[in-house]
């Protein structure tokens, strides 16, 4: 008998011993036992077999965030398949290209989206199959949607149904102008799971947010490592994720005990949710990442939840999470800077070096290099990014570059300094520059365009886009710019600003001039 992937094994170990226990509650969709979870996802992962999914497939996620969704990720992973999670409200052109880039062999899409689908790939490329009846039990119209594509041949096949055998694929921001593939395998996820286990103890009885998107890499603690102790799962849609006073309650009432979210969801909650009149004594852990959590917001939200452990989880998608931090009761009384992102975990290791891959001495400024388990070994058909992406030293160790620049403080805690190129982090998400500019150029009444980042007053980060008409009599619209940014990249990568110019400012080498930009904003 072939040995399960280790991710499932997950939930065929907890459904032999807590078969009762709720895996995944969903207020909208109705929630799941370990048992119907189990049973469901088999029912739906035989009937991707059907269709020719197997070890080594690729299977792309178009659905809303629900209870189906962790049965639909959970049956393509028993084909010993990897899943391609996309933001189901995003642009059709985006998740398209996804589909493309990876070659997916099948998509578990909602009925109601179909037409998007059809936006991005013609009729003759793919098959409607059949609505799955598993997830119609749910009260959702899912169907299967196969593609008659040839696989490329990448250095990232593995061997079927070993532990390096590939489980996800999350797309994120390419300075290209183009998402790239950072592919997971089995290995590398549960290298992060078991550190986890280890550092938080979580029990049957505990309950777990599920507030980022499954496309998002802070998805794989929400989801895996509850399983892998018999608790439970709380969804959180998108549209309750918005509503800062009906997700405070939802925290209260629902008794969750591990949170965990980007910085901006917590001051969200902390600035409008009303935290003062729910009782928030079950919690016993609060993580965050994806952003500089300002201190002063921290200390805030320490105000109204007193209970709970607080720890600052980093680590880029490649990584999977492999510094943490836990803040200490001097931290929220007495600091005046950002936490430290703090030491190495996930078995990994770590150097920081200068720009000749030098390391530098304690105390000096560098970039922050990741190897290891937990640690991702290429990105998915894109060979010349992930030469850029990895140093090698003489050893022949493989290193991650991480394109942050730390320094350590005299606890040996990794202190994070800023990036080091024009990637920035946008309520949690990474973004590039670069991919908001590439959009930009497509409108067809823009000459130039140029994105900047900067923070307000309030510290708030703030995309700014400057542009240039084709026609110096067409003055370009800010409305019709922010329709169609909105049509072609995800919300969270919309300018929150826009400025017209005649023409933008170049450098003696006829490049535009960014720091004359700056000055003009």
């Amino acid at each position: 008998m072939l040995e399960l992937p280790p991710l499932i094994s997950l939930l065929s170990k907890s459904v032999l011993i807590y078969p009762q226990n709720i895996a995944v509650f969903d207020q909208k969709y109705g929630s799941l036992s370990y048992r119907q979870l189990n049973e469901l996802s088999e029912q739906l992962a035989n009937k991707l077999r059907e269709h020719g999914v197997k070890s080594g497939s690729h299977v792309g996620l178009w659905m809303s965030k629900s209870s189906a969704t962790v049965v639909a990720l959970f049956s393509i992973l028993k084909c010993g398949a990897a899943y391609i999670p996309t933001d189901a409200s995003g642009p059709a052109d985006r998740n398209s290209f996804i589909f493309r880039d990876c070659c997916v062999d099948a998509i578990l899409i909602e009925r109601e989206l179909l037409s998007r689908l059809e936006q991005g790939f013609a009729a003759s490329e793919y098959k409607i199959e059949e609505t799955i009846a598993p997830l119609a039990t749910l009260g959702l119209d899912i169907v299967i949607v196969t593609f008659n594509n040839k696989k490329l041949a990448t250095d990232n096949v593995v061997e079927p149904l070993s532990e390096d055998l590939l489980a996800y694929i999350l797309y994120t921001s390419g300075s290209t102008g183009k998402p790239k593939g950072v592919p997971h395998s089995h290995k590398s996820a549960m290298s992060f799971l078991d550190w986890c286990s280890t550092e938080f103890s979580p029990t049957p009885t505990d309950r777990f947010s599920s507030h980022a998107p499954f496309h998002f890499d802070l998805s794989i603690l929400d989801i895996y490592l509850p399983l892998k102790h018999g608790a439970c799962i709380y969804i959180i849609t998108e549209s309750l994720g918005k509503q800062p006073a009906l997700l405070a309650e939802f925290i209260a009432t629902s008794k969750l005990t591990f949170w965990y979210s980007t910085p901006s969801i917590l001051h969200m909650l902390t600035e409008f949710g009303q935290l003062d009149k729910q009782d928030y004594s079950a919690l016993k852990m609060v993580f965050f990442a994806g952003e500089v959590f300002p201190i002063k917001q921290l200390q805030q939200l320490s105000n109204f939840w007193k209970g709970p452990a607080y720890y600052n989880l980093y680590g880029p998608t490649e990584t999977n999470v492999c510094t943490y931090y836990k803040v200490t009761p001097e931290d929220i009384n007495e600091r005046q800077q950002p936490v430290p992102i703090g030491k190495i975990c996930s078995g990994d290791e770590a150097l920081v070096v200068d720009s000749k891959n030098q390391i530098v001495a304690n105390g000096e400024q560098g970039e922050l290099l990741i190897a290891g388990g937990s640690v991702m070994k290429a990105y998915w058909n894109s060979p010349h990014k992930s030469q850029q992406a990895f140093y090698t030293d003489v050893s022949g160790q493989q290193w991650y570059k991480t394109g942050d620049i730390v320094t350590t403080d005299d606890k040996g805690d990794f202190v994070y300094l800023g990036r080091r190129d024009r990637m920035i982090k946008k309520r949690g998400f990474r973004v590039e520059l670069g991919e908001i500019e590439s959009v930009l150029y497509r409108h067809e009444d823009v000459s130039e365009a140029a994105v900047i980042a900067f923070q307000d007053d309030g510290g708030e980060l703030l995309i700014y886009a400057l542009l240039s008409p084709k026609n110096v009599e067409n003055k370009l619209s800010v409305i019709k710019m922010k329709q169609f940014c909105s049509q072609h990249l995800p919300y969270y990568m919309v300018p929150d600003r826009f400025k017209m110019l005649d023409k933008l400012p170049k450098t003696s080498t006829d490049k535009i001039d960014y720091q004359t930009l700056k000055e003009l904003i």
